[in-house]
């Protein structure tokens, strides 16, 4: 009797994880960034962070509706998509933009690549791009916030820019938090900044700066981080924050805006190759290989 078996590759892990203990986390790790936002620069950032939470979570109930998939609202990650894009986008955004950024993010990023899990890139990320790439003028235009000055502060907010960038400590302080939970690990974050850091100061540049603006530390924490986009293994979240962090600072070094959404992006693409070349293979798979040629030749004689 001839019988055979096949069982994939150790290890066999169970977890009592589920998707949305993890987003809840990642909500619970943004509060502090929302708060932030909210008080700098007003019930503006509210009305955005709103309008795209709710136009996210539509459009994913919408689209799975009209496909009959099963409904995945539940599992929060479209409400974390929406915080995500809204941290990212300007004040005086048109609420028209920001649906329409919604829009993209979940159904041509995520729902069409046939949902969570799948999606190749982040979909807040791809939405900023493709609004800043469709709408310019709004995407880079800033008023003075609601605390009232142009000058730069790390830490209290009083500047102009994007809702990210009301309080660097408070997304410090969220990552900081996601890592304590091991939802992310401090690989690709602390790396990512790192390197930036470590670049412009090689240019003469401000380090602090670069760190500080531009979207770096909610990307570092919240977007690279993403675990559908970025690499299984430390060695290679090490090498994806090293990159991201290298092309940050080139395109920066170019004066183009939006270097972290497309260092994150070019990231995100090479990934699968990342995996390739940084996952251990199984014990005796070479040979087991080998083998199994070795014996498709003999069968051809």
């Amino acid at each position: 009797m001839n019988t055979r078996m096949t069982v994939s590759f150790a290890p066999h892990l169970q977890d009592r994880v589920t998707v949305n203990r993890l987003m809840l986390d990642v909500i619970i790790a943004l509060l502090p960034a929302l708060a932030a936002a909210v008080y700098v620069f007003g019930s503006r950032a509210a009305l955005i962070v709103g309008v795209c939470v709710v136009s996210c979570v539509f459009f994913e109930w919408a689209f799975e509706k009209l496909l009959k998939r099963n409904n995945t609202i539940k599992d929060l990650s479209a409400v974390v998509t929406g915080i995500l894009l809204a941290l990212c986008l300007p004040e005086e955004i048109p609420i028209g933009m920001a649906v329409f950024g919604s829009f993209t993010a979940i159904v041509f990023v995520k729902q069409l690549f046939g949902g969570l899990g799948k999606n190749f890139a982040n979909p807040a990320i791809t939405a900023r791009i493709v609004l800043f790439a469709a709408f310019p003028a709004s995407m880079a235009t800033w008023d003075v916030p609601f605390l009232g000055s142009l000058d730069f502060d790390f830490f209290a907010g009083s500047h102009s820019g994007y809702f990210s960038e009301a309080n660097g400590l408070a997304l410090v302080l969220g990552g900081a938090y996601l890592i304590i939970r091991r939802v992310i690990t401090w690989h690709t974050p602390v790396t990512f900044i790192a390197v930036v850091f470590a670049l412009t100061a090689i240019q003469g540049s401000e380090p602090m700066f670069q760190i500080f603006s531009g979207g770096l530390l909610v990307g570092a924490f919240f977007m690279a981080t993403d675990s559908v986009t970025s690499p299984l293994t430390n060695t290679g979240r090490v090498i994806f924050g090293a990159g991201a962090g290298l092309l940050t600072v080139l395109i920066r070094y170019g004066n183009y805006h939006m270097a972290v959404s497309f260092a994150i992006l070019l990231m995100n693409m090479v990934v699968p190759h990342i995996n390739r070349l940084t996952i251990p293979r199984p014990l005796g798979s070479a040979a087991l290989k080998r083998a199994a040629v070795k014996k498709g030749k003999r069968g051809n004689v």
